[in-house]
């Protein structure tokens, strides 16, 4: 995977400058199919016979980055891909901040092949790596992470994303003392500030989408930090889907190696509006800059990148 990891790193540039003409313009379908047209087309050019396993747009019927896509020039490794063109189209489009376009990548048969459904996730950084348990009260979880990271439970900071379904997670740590920073947009990100040691983030919580939760595990994959996650069938169909892509019993908790089963993964994600730990799309005379992060599990090493391309016109 390792000569592949500029590539990556191009294809979500791409993506971002493709999407960037969109932001504020309102046009959620015209944003996304500009970022997975820009992908498509660079992915098209690596060496490599890349299969999508995680695509995008199942639930808003967006252009996609289809699930079993055959992708690359059809030599060299074989390629396990997951993509979100744009993660937070909504904010794309109404010139908000919290959108980014994203990829991760790993051998073949090494990611989650999850489909378009809720999940619940749980994440840490390194320091409670193997103390966390997504079957266990949320109250022993607190503790454990706080004792991993010597703090107290009073002290801890929880990223939970502002929706009515996390009522009852935010009253328990709440309760405890602990301190809950609510988001709107975009979880990637999110759950991955917590292996970003600056950021002070200790534990990452909620119910959001699976294949956002396939992407940001391959990221704390490659910074040594832990995510567990368990699949919320909402109606039979979404249990027969789940069937139907391997995964037997939809109800089972999914260890992080059940998400990402190698330590030869490849995140990259590049800035579309402004978020976290990302600047958005820029211009600054006549060039569009670019800012991203790109990490791979080899080295647990995560690398901020800007790169400069002249500016195209939409069209």
């Amino acid at each position: 995977m390792q000569p592949l990891l500029l590539d990556f790193l191009k294809v979500t540039e791409s993506a971002a400058i493709a999407a960037m003409p969109w932001v504020g313009s309102g046009k959620k379908i015209e944003a996304d199919d500009a970022a997975t047209n820009a992908m498509r087309k660079e992915l098209n050019t690596m060496r490599m016979k890349g299969r999508i396993v995680i695509g995008e747009g199942e639930i808003d019927e967006a252009p996609m980055l289809y699930i079993g896509e055959n992708l690359g020039s059809g030599q060299g490794p074989e390629v396990d891909i997951a993509v979100d063109p744009i993660e937070g189209t909504t904010p794309t489009v109404n010139g908000q901040s919290n959108a980014i376009t994203v990829i991760a990548a790993a051998p073949k048969g090494k990611l989650l092949h999850a489909p378009d459904m809720y999940m619940k996730k749980l994440a840490v950084g390194p320091k409670a790596k193997g103390e966390i348990d997504i079957d266990a009260p949320l109250k022993e979880n607190l503790r454990a992470v706080a004792k991993a990271n010597g703090k107290s439970v009073q002290e801890l900071n929880v990223l939970i994303q502002n929706r009515p379904r996390h009522q009852e997670y935010i009253d328990i740590i709440r309760s405890e003392g602990a301190k809950v920073h609510l988001f709107n947009d975009g979880d990637i990100i999110y759950a991955i500030a917590t292996c970003i040691e600056t950021l002070d983030v200790d534990m990452f919580l909620g119910i959001g989408g699976a294949p956002e939760g396939v992407l940001a595990a391959a990221a704390l994959k490659c910074l040594n930090g832990e995510m567990q996650a368990k699949l919320m069938p909402r109606k039979d169909e979404e249990v027969h889907r789940c069937i139907e892509m391997g995964i037997q019993d939809p109800q089972h908790s999914l260890s992080h190696s059940d998400l990402v089963n190698s330590d030869d993964c490849i995140f990259a994600a590049t800035g579309i509006t402004d978020n976290l730990f990302l600047k958005g799309v820029r211009l600054n005379n006549g060039s569009q800059l670019t800012h991203s992060v790109l990490i791979n599990g080899r080295e647990n090493q995560l690398r901020y990148v800007e790169s400069q391309y002249p500016v195209v016109e939409m069209v």
